[in-house]
């Protein structure tokens, strides 16, 4: 992994409301950004990273482009979208897919200072909640203004429901994900709830329902977890 986007005749026009408009109109929301010449991000050298990811408009978009038909149309569609985002604002794409090696997109959302770690371990945005979909990332070589993030993590006053609502306690505040239990409570029954509507933990999450997510969209994801 490169830490230096490529050159761009777009870079001094580049900011940061100028990537909130393109990922808007590609269907996606900005997650986060981060300096990393201040922020320490993992394998960047300077410049400026925005996280992009899914919020309400991302699954009629994909389900209306081309790569909806074929295998795979999650991680196809973004590699498209993004590779296009890149060259058009004079970026480096990054995406949480595609490796070993990944790009190091836990260590780059928690810089970002929108994303914090949930009772349960998993990650908690401020507000997508728990139903947190990164697509993939834009690195520019310059640094342009940025929102601020929050020092402060939205669990902080929460009752915690995300370490109580799982039936079996695959997610639970005492050793985080048992992979092997939530895998095996989904092949039950009682477990096509989460499979047609998403995991129960990470939707008792408040700022969850910031997401605006498709049931569908969650069932899809939980298909490609936990194939039957």
């Amino acid at each position: 992994m490169t830490g230096k986007p490529p050159p761009s005749s777009y870079a001094a026009a580049i900011s940061y409301g100028w990537v909130m408009r393109a990922a808007h109109q590609a269907g996606l929301i900005v997650m986060g950004a981060t300096h990393p010449r201040l922020s320490g991000a993992k394998g960047l050298d300077g410049g400026t990273l925005v996280l992009l990811g899914a919020g309400s408009a991302f699954w009629p978009v994909l389900k209306a482009s081309s790569e909806w038909s074929g295998p795979d149309p999650v991680d196809r569609w973004s590699s498209r979208v993004f590779g296009q985002m890149a060259q058009n604002l004079g970026a480096q794409a990054y995406f949480p897919f595609g490796g070993p090696p990944y790009a190091p997109f836990i260590d780059w959302a928690l810089k970002s200072g929108r994303t914090f770690s949930s009772p349960v371990g998993a990650l908690v945005h401020d507000t997508v909640g728990m139903m947190i979909s990164y697509r993939g990332a834009l690195h520019f070589a310059r640094e342009f203004d940025i929102p601020e993030g929050s020092s402060a993590s939205p669990c902080t006053d929460c009752p915690a429901p995300c370490a109580t609502s799982c039936p079996v306690e695959a997610l639970n505040a005492r050793d985080f994900y048992d992979v092997a239990a939530c895998h095996a409570h989904l092949s039950t029954p009682e477990g096509q709830t989460c499979m047609t509507g998403g995991c129960l933990a990470r939707l008792s999450c408040p700022l969850s329902t910031g997401a605006g997510r498709d049931p569908e969209q969650s069932a899809h994801h939980m298909r490609a977890f936990h194939p039957t």
